[in-house]
């Protein structure tokens, strides 16, 4: 007798676990595979620490191969799913096209960025849900700074050091928190010309900090940022966002270059392409995690919409704890299935609590429902969060250990790419590269390339893709470029010509993989070509400076896991919109001007010039 086929897709929070809990329950008697586009799982809530360079990348990674040794792993991402031929398309990640049967299909495949459908903010503004978002923040922000320094103009040097955060919960609450530390600690050593200090701006419509959390908790979170310099903003939010800065709801515009995305989440697209009944994007699953009528398929995790049977009418939220749970409670229903293991069992959950790491000391947390604040807090953050990882607790620790006796190192080390890390994708787990699949393979790269952006573009240049400027704007790797001679790429410069000018733009891999149409290359009598995200950035677009995943993207919430948006207007993202010019006239009253917050540590004279 032939061993049943078990095939599970994403391995985050849910399929990671569902993958471990089969292996050990089915012991040989089944074919485990985990189709994912890596091969690594990752522990989403210690980002914020790896943009801030507190944490390698590595350290927050667990190999699947290693820690999954009875299953088969297949690098890829789900195309197209034939339920009633029990076969996955997907295509892998060199472009190569493959199929996969099964006898039970595990969906995990988690969840993407969240946008709104406000103007600019696909073109200038960049998520936070995998690794690669995270190395790119910590390089810009880097490089943000040290240009800063060097700035002559007190306005440049104010619009580079200023970084606003949209949506203030666990994931842009620990952003704003972690990135103020990590900014102050660099201008200590390198003053900034002007006596000035970095500004981290915290926005949300909500009316405090952590809506989800408890109101104590919630005080904390915002007297520990208020204290710590960050510039809170409740009942704010982003109207506009364009190259020079963002327009805020309340008319003020803050010039900045640095525009980070931490609205929410929203299911992976690829459930939708299954035509059965949804519930806010989410497949309707029943307490058992398995879709109704479909006895083969179970979904877990954010991309299925489990009844809450603690609360009867609602939904378990998007979390990385329920998510976790989730994992174990399908595992065990597909072994029962099959005959290998015991009787099915709905799923129940008990809240455990939340955590928010806030940086150095300091955290906020409720364990078991009792409200913790300050160094006690964060010895209970840091230490839930070494419980919870499957693997490198010990790194993990000796990492924290270092950052608490040694300064920490500032550096670019430029490996990824503006263009690399849209807002607007399918798989933010996944870098975008020049030359992959879907992609001309003579595309612009190499060193030299990533800082183009922030030096090619003038004031009087319009953003390249927006209407007026002349040209289509292409991803760069789409289209044909000159080729590198030897001696340019033995001394790294930069191509002539604009990045990725070629003639048509092409379906990127992860469109390619999602089944998805590829945007219009070109102008038609219909209007311009539709602004990706994944454009050439100009100089002084937000987020544009190049270089700066969770698999299965389950969200980022520091409980842990990332947080569904919460009372921002739904919708998607603009399409085809103009970027006005930002307003004229001086900023609001009613707040401080924008930019870096003026020093007094620092003499304001020839002297402290010279320190940068």
């Amino acid at each position: 007798m032939s061993r049943p086929r078990i095939l599970i897709v994403g391995a985050g929070f849910a399929g990671y676990r569902t993958a471990r809990t089969l292996s050990r329950l089915t012991r040989g008697r089944a074919h485990i595979t985990l189709l994912n586009p890596t091969d690594y799982f990752l522990y989403l809530p210690l980002l914020p620490q790896v943009a801030a360079g507190i944490l390698e990348p590595r350290r927050v990674t667990v190999s699947l191969s290693d820690s999954l040794p009875d299953v088969r792993l297949v690098l890829g991402e789900a195309e197209r799913i034939d339920l009633d031929d029990g076969t996955l398309r997907y295509t892998g990640p060199e472009g190569e096209e493959g199929s996969l049967s099964y006898d039970r299909l595990v969906l995990a495949a988690g969840s993407v960025n969240k946008l709104l459908p406000i103007p600019g903010v696909a073109e200038h503004a960049h998520g936070f849900r995998g690794l690669p978002e995270a190395l790119y923040l910590r390089d810009h922000v880097t490089r943000q700074v040290e240009l800063a320094a060097s700035a002559d103009d007190p306005e440049a040097c104010a619009a580079r050091c200023t970084f606003v955060v949209v949506g203030a919960g666990y994931t842009g609450t620990e952003v704003a928190a972690h990135g103020q530390m990590f900014t102050d600690a660099q201008v200590r050593k390198h003053p900034l010309r002007q006596g000035m200090r970095p500004r981290w701006m915290l926005l949300d419509v909500a009316p405090r900090v952590l809506p989800e959390m408890d109101e104590k908790l919630s005080a904390t979170a915002d007297r520990v940022l208020r204290q710590r310099g960050v510039d809170v903003r409740m009942g704010t939010s982003v109207k506009e966002a364009t190259h020079d800065g963002v327009v805020l709801t309340d008319g003020e515009f803050v010039q900045t270059r640095t525009l980070v995305w931490c609205v929410g989440v929203r299911p992976d697209p690829l459930v939708e392409s299954l035509g059965l009944p949804m519930e806010k994007g989410r497949l309707l699953v029943d307490p058992h995690l398995q879709v109704p009528g479909r006895p083969e398929l179970f979904a877990c995790g954010d991309v299925a919409a489990v009844p809450d049977l603690e609360n009867p009418g609602s939904y378990t939220p998007m979390t990385a704890q329920h998510a976790w749970r989730h994992g174990k409670v399908a595992a065990e229903n597909v072994a029962a299935s099959l005959g290998l293991g015991g009787s099915r069992k709905p799923y129940r959950h008990r809240d455990l609590g939340f955590v928010v790491d806030l940086g150095g000391a300091k955290a906020a947390a409720n364990p078991l429902g009792v409200t913790l604040s300050g160094v006690p807090a964060g010895a209970v953050t840091r230490g839930y969060h070494l419980a919870a990882m499957p693997g490198n607790r010990v790194r993990v620790a000796a990492d924290w250990l270092l950052d608490a006796v040694l300064p920490r190192q500032a550096v670019q080390l430029g490996l990824v790419r503006s263009w690399s890390v849209p807002l607007d994708t399918s798989s933010p787990e996944v870098a975008r590269v020049a030359g992959g699949p879907g992609r001309r393979a003579d595309a612009r790269s190499g060193p030299g390339a990533a800082l183009a952006a922030d030096t090619d573009g003038s004031p009087d240049e319009p953003a390249k893709g927006q209407p007026g400027s002349g040209t289509t704007q292409v991803r760069p790797g789409s289209g044909a470029a000159q080729p590198r001679t030897e001696p340019e790429t033995a001394k790294g410069r930069p191509l002539a010509g604009p990045p990725g000018s070629g003639h048509g733009q092409l379906r990127s891999e992860s469109e390619t993989a999602k089944g998805r149409p590829a945007a219009a290359a070109a102008e038609t009598a219909d209007g311009p070509a539709r602004n990706r995200s994944g454009g050439e950035p100009t100089e002084k677009q937000p987020g544009g400076e190049p270089s700066g995943t969770q698999p299965g993207g389950e969200p980022a919430r520091n409980q842990p896991g990332g947080e569904p948006a919460k009372n921002q207007p739904g919708g998607e993202p603009a399409k085809n919109q103009p970027v006005p010019a930002p307003p004229p006239g001086p900023p609001s009253p009613a707040h401080p001007a924008p930019g870096p917050v003026k020093r007094t540590d620092v003499p304001d004279d020839d002297s402290a010039k010279g320190d940068s």
